[in-house]
């Protein structure tokens, strides 16, 4: 099957929009998926849901790998497309399954080995440090099928279709409603799994998942189905490899930064950890549309820049720019306002309540950082430049974090608002480090084509 549109020709914001809407569905439903979960942990105990906010920067490990793996393979296999090569695109694909297939035995066994150690470094002990670890055995048991549906998302999101995915997940947020109270609680001849249930409840969805994405993925054309195009190929693994690892080191740079900060908060105790792991899930919400941008906009790149359409990259930049920025303007006033009443939908515990909305009150001012930052990273990966990226992010999540919290939260001693005005701080530093540096290198791109692109004007695109 054909690729659902013409992303050489038809006009960029319509583009953006087909691409990116059905993306922004799929990711409101996969965070209401772990809102859920967080929900129902909140329902065990608050040391549950401690547990889970504990999890999360451990869960990324997967995470890291997997959207690291689906942007480098986006990116290659849309440049084959763009170029007109089907042919390589066909061949990128197979070994893209492959690569995830390899990476999820590795991140099983790396998983299993590390989470104890990880828990008690975060600060978890006595029930919590059990709770979190039973959760998270049973997630990376089922990374294989996490791997799998990146890798097939990756090709879908390589031809324009965005739907299948989202498809997906709205079906698996569903069926989680289902899952998790019948895992957790038992009945109908399955044993009480308490904690772990939840776990184990979204193992069996990404599995489900895995049948029905492959078989969309098999109308693409891209798959033929022979077991040979899946033996490893060096040339293949090096470059998505090489597209893919600084990607996932850099969403691992999230998964730490995050880390980070659940360790400093834990120094202000488990109410402090239970807030902000429930404040970020609306946080998650909140920037759901931006989730749709970055795909539409790494995949967009990548096929123009591998038809050397590199005016048409410099218009994909301002318009995501410009639309991430409309939209995360509602989304911040509407976030401030309601701040208690989105928190008390979580936890009935008023001192988990105070410290949530005391983050968003602060945090809803790194939405359109948030935009900036993303939306430069998409370019960068579509590209086929992931190294900056890698860069920023270990600026913004590690080098700079620990001493601007330090500073902030102990030495000014202004506790957990020094962390989050710490968070806002470093996040704008790095959105605009990153404009910039997009904005540039579209620009010297195109005088190296020799290109009649106009030069980037950052002033008309926050206007």
């Amino acid at each position: 099957m054909s690729q659902q549109f013409d992303l050489l020709n038809q006009p960029i914001p319509k583009l953006i929009r087909k691409i990116a809407v059905p993306t922004s569905i799929g990711y409101f439903f996969n965070t209401m998926f772990n809102v859920v979960d967080t929900y129902y942990g909140g329902k065990i105990s608050t040391e549950a849901l401690a547990a889970l906010s504990m999890s999360f920067p451990v869960f990324f490990l997967i995470i890291a790998v997997g959207a690291g793996i689906s942007t480098g393979a986006t990116a290659l296999i849309g440049h084959a497309l763009g170029a007109g090569n089907r042919k390589e695109a066909g061949h990128l694909a197979a070994q893209t399954v492959s690569f995830g297939l390899a990476n999820g035995v590795l991140v099983t066994v790396a998983g299993l080995m590390l989470a104890p150690w990880l828990f008690t470094l975060l600060g978890a002990s006595g029930k919590v440090h059990a709770l979190a670890l039973s959760y998270i055995n049973a997630i990376f048991l089922g990374s294989l099928f996490f791997l799998v549906n990146f890798v097939l998302n990756a090709i879908l999101n390589a031809t324009g279709d965005t739907k299948s995915f989202r498809n997906f997940l709205v079906a698996g947020c569903l069926l989680n409603l289902a899952l998790d109270p019948w895992f957790l609680y038992g009945g109908f001849g399955m044993p009480a799994l308490g904690v772990a249930g939840v776990a184990w409840a979204t193992v069996v969805i990404q599995a489900l998942g895995n049948f029905y994405l492959f078989g969309r993925t098999k109308r693409t054309g891209l798959l033929t189905g022979s077991l040979h195009g899946l033996l490893p190929e060096r040339r293949a693994y090096l470059e998505l490899f090489k597209q893919g690892f600084p990607s996932s080191l850099n969403m691992l740079t999230v998964g730490l930064g995050i880390f980070v900060i659940t360790w400093f908060v834990g120094r202000y105790g488990r109410d402090a950890v239970a807030a902000y792991g429930i404040a970020t899930r609306i946080e998650q919400i909140a920037l759901m549309p931006i989730m749709g941008m970055n795909v539409a906009t790494l995949t967009l790149v990548a096929q123009n820049f591998g038809a050397r359409r590199l005016e048409r990259v410099l218009e994909t930049v301002q318009a995501a720019l410009k639309a991430g920025i409309v939209l995360m303007g509602f989304g911040t006033v509407a976030v401030f306002i309601w701040a208690a009443p989105l928190m008390r939908l979580f936890t009935k515990d008023q001192a988990v309540v105070a410290i949530g909305v005391n983050y968003l009150h602060i945090e809803v001012f790194v939405f359109i950082a948030y935009v900036i930052l993303y939306t430069s990273v998409s370019v960068l990966q579509g590209l086929k430049r992931p190294v900056f990226p890698l860069v920023i992010g270990l600026m913004r999540q590690i080098v700079l974090p620990v001493p601007v919290f330090y500073l902030l939260a102990v030495f000014f001693g202004w506790g957990l608002y020094g962390i989050w005005c710490g968070i806002l701080a470093v996040t704008w530093g790095a959105a605009l480090v990153a404009m910039f540096y997009v904005l540039r290198s579209v620009s010297r791109l195109a005088r190296r084509e020799n290109k009649p692109v106009a030069e980037p004007d950052a002033g008309n695109i926050v206007r």
